[in-house]
């Protein structure tokens, strides 16, 4: 499994996209904070879709190895509000 491309630690943006609102936000970072601990969802930036409906966030996070950041998207995914993440 650490055959990525990636050299670890590092800091990696995370993206993900799901309906906009208020939830979504807050369980994103709930997730990025179980996985990374306090301040690790501090660094986000988002962005609309044209009609306001959905919302991607970008965390910028850091992480140690492979595993933990394949926890991460575990975690994000395992809400069942993640649309599509990258």
């Amino acid at each position: 499994m650490e055959n990525s491309p990636l050299e670890f630690p590092c800091d990696h943006d995370i993206k993900v996209m799901g309906r906009d609102g208020a939830d979504f936000r807050e369980r994103m970072s709930a997730a990025i904070v179980a996985e990374l601990g306090d301040g690790a969802a501090d660094r986000v930036a988002s962005k609309a879709s044209g009609k306001g409906a959905f919302v991607s966030l970008t965390y910028t996070v850091h992480v140690d190895s492979r595993v933990q950041l394949d926890r991460v998207y575990r975690a994000l995914h395992a809400t069942g509000l993640v649309l599509y993440a990258l």
